[in-house]
């Protein structure tokens, strides 16, 4: 079994993979601090939990937008789980895809996940991959599956703390969909500007990336908070929460038989 790791900066993702089909997968918050020990005690009971077993992991995958959290994740799957994990952004490690940025290596390797899950999903058609995590960002994959850029926003729960933050008043709130645009009180009003500010965002950015683009793109929304906006606004298509640790299994795949299986 393949386990694949997706470290951003709010949340660690482990998920399990047999084959294609997910046994499990679990969240820890982000902290470079945890050690491989710590990571291994947690996941154990966890899998344990799903009926899974640890010593039956024969394959690692490694996506990080922290980079002090590669050492300990790299330690947990050399030390417990005996294997070289194919990690994305390390030299000589085949994406399948081009990254046509000026500075490939600046994207981060979670959207580089998304462009490789999202071409598996909509093969052969331009794509739009909103990502709602701590920044939402849109990334532009090519019919060809080349990764061509993007647009990088804040997150909803970034606004929300810096609104928070730097106003005497206004209090901390939690994202929602609230039952009218024009709020009656301060919390509908923040809700409200909130809510449909991202809605907003998102028809806007679309569309002039498909105007600049210039023929058809399909959207796909993923993310911790992609439920929110699906079906309230007709840009996003499609709801696909695996999309970053399916291109992940896929990078994996790739990358197999390089020296980086299992040490059994």
């Amino acid at each position: 079994m393949l386990l694949a790791v997706n470290a951003n900066n709010t949340n660690v993702k482990f998920a399990v993979y047999d084959g294609d089909r997910l046994r499990g997968d679990w969240r820890l918050h982000t902290s470079p601090a945890r050690t491989a020990d710590e990571y291994l005690v947690w996941l154990d009971q966890l899998m344990g939990h799903a009926g899974l077993r640890t010593k039956d992991i024969d394959g690692t995958v490694i996506a990080t937008v922290v980079p002090p959290t590669l050492f300990n994740l790299r330690q947990l799957c050399d030390k417990y789980f005996r294997t070289d994990p194919v990690v994305v952004g390390d030299p000589g490690i085949d994406l399948g895809i081009k990254v046509l940025m000026d500075r490939p290596e600046e994207v981060g390797a979670d959207r580089l996940a998304n462009a490789v899950g999202g071409h598996l999903l909509v093969p052969d058609e331009s794509l739009i991959v909103v990502d709602f995590g701590t920044a939402t960002t849109f990334d532009v994959i090519a019919e060809s599956g080349d990764y061509c850029g993007g647009v990088i926003a804040p997150g909803i729960n970034l606004s929300l703390e810096a609104l928070h933050g730097a106003t005497a008043k206004l209090p901390r709130i939690a994202v929602e969909k609230p039952p009218r645009v024009i709020g009656k009180n301060t919390l509908g009003a923040m809700q409200a500007g909130v809510y449909w500010g991202y809605i907003s965002l998102i028809e806007g950015v679309v569309a002039r990336i498909r105007e600049e683009w210039g023929k058809p793109m399909r959207v796909i929304a993923t993310g911790g908070l992609a439920p929110l906006f699906h079906g309230n606004t007709p840009t996003i298509e499609r709801l696909e929460p695996e999309i970053t640790m399916r291109g992940l299994v896929e990078i994996y795949r790739r990358n197999n038989g390089r020296g980086n299986a299992g040490r059994r």
